[in-house]
């Protein structure tokens, strides 16, 4: 299946709902430079899948794409780092944190395979064209 729209990558949905729920989370805090940190942190990892996403239609491999993704994977885990700094400051529940923190894995396991599958068809997509040509 093709997909044609950043908007249809489940690990860009699911980092939308991330963003969501982080801003949710912290609407009260009035640590402003935590504040500030955590929503860079959770939007750069949505909005660097579909920047990546975007820029690598006009590509011929998915190099670019793979780059902003690993960003996205970095900032996955800025992500759950601050969430144990949330826990720890007590801005938010444990079990809340430890939730999210999860999620952040999952998101982050998502994303890894998501490369994985992007590497293995541009390894077969260059292995199809070696073979053409010989």
């Amino acid at each position: 299946m093709k997909i044609y729209n950043f908007e249809d990558l489940v690990v860009w949905q699911l980092a939308r709902e991330l963003v969501k729920d982080i801003y949710a989370q912290f609407a009260t805090s009035k640590d402003y430079g935590f504040n500030n940190q955590i929503q860079r942190a959770v939007i750069s990892i949505m909005n660097n899948i579909a920047e990546g996403f975007d820029r690598s239609k006009n590509a011929k491999d998915n190099k670019q794409l793979l780059s902003y993704l690993n960003t996205s994977y970095g900032s996955c885990g800025e992500v759950k780092s601050m969430l144990y700094v949330a826990e720890d400051l007590e801005y938010i529940h444990a079990d809340i944190a430890k939730s999210l923190r999860e999620r952040c894995t999952d998101l982050s396991i998502k994303i890894t395979s998501f490369m994985s599958h992007l590497r293995s068809y541009d390894i077969n997509k260059n292995n199809k064209n070696n073979s053409e040509a010989n």
